[in-house]
């Protein structure tokens, strides 16, 4: 039988940070729209995604980015299931990343995500345009891809700084 205990969720809480900040991006849909710029946006759930499916991948589970994604997607209003295809493709770039690097640097993941994410976005904007009809911006989905990539390398080095108090490596 299991056993819950009070101080077993409390310590185990800072374990779970990342699949809670994903799933509040997705529901909050954030990034800075609230400020009244359209000239900056970037996708955070790519980062953190990204970042932890490569670094520490039991940390997000496949079924909880997958329902991420579908909750994403009723907030945007986009096709169910759009979303969790985009996010299970960043999980394949990170893990094919993971298996194949030997010496695993910061530079080098910051590129790979570039290529990762252009052929996400390619794939994103190639469905909803040729099959759902959507009509997309073109410049703010080239904006949200050159801040996503920019700032990745900010959140990684935050994440690292999490990565080493929490887990301890």
């Amino acid at each position: 039988m299991i056993e819950f205990s009070k101080n077993s969720i409390i310590s185990n809480f800072p374990r779970h940070v990342p699949i809670l900040l994903l799933y509040i991006a997705v529901l909050n849909e954030f990034d800075f729209n609230y400020l009244g710029t359209s000239s900056f946006s970037f996708n955070f759930p790519f980062i953190l995604i990204f970042y932890w499916s490569l670094k520490k991948s039991e940390s997000l589970g496949y079924g909880l980015i997958f329902i991420a994604g579908l909750f994403n997607d009723v907030v945007v209003g986009l096709p169910i299931g759009i979303s969790s295809l985009n996010y299970l493709l960043i999980c394949g770039f990170a893990s094919y990343l993971r298996n194949i690097t030997l010496s695993p640097s910061l530079i080098k993941d910051w590129i790979f995500f570039l290529i990762s994410i252009l052929v996400v976005n390619s794939l994103n904007y190639s469905l909803l345009v040729l099959f759902f009809s959507y009509e997309l911006d073109l410049s703010a989905l080239v904006t949200n891809i050159v801040f996503t990539f920019l700032l990745y390398f900010l959140f990684a080095h935050g994440f690292q700084f999490y990565q080493k108090i929490v887990f301890g490596n």
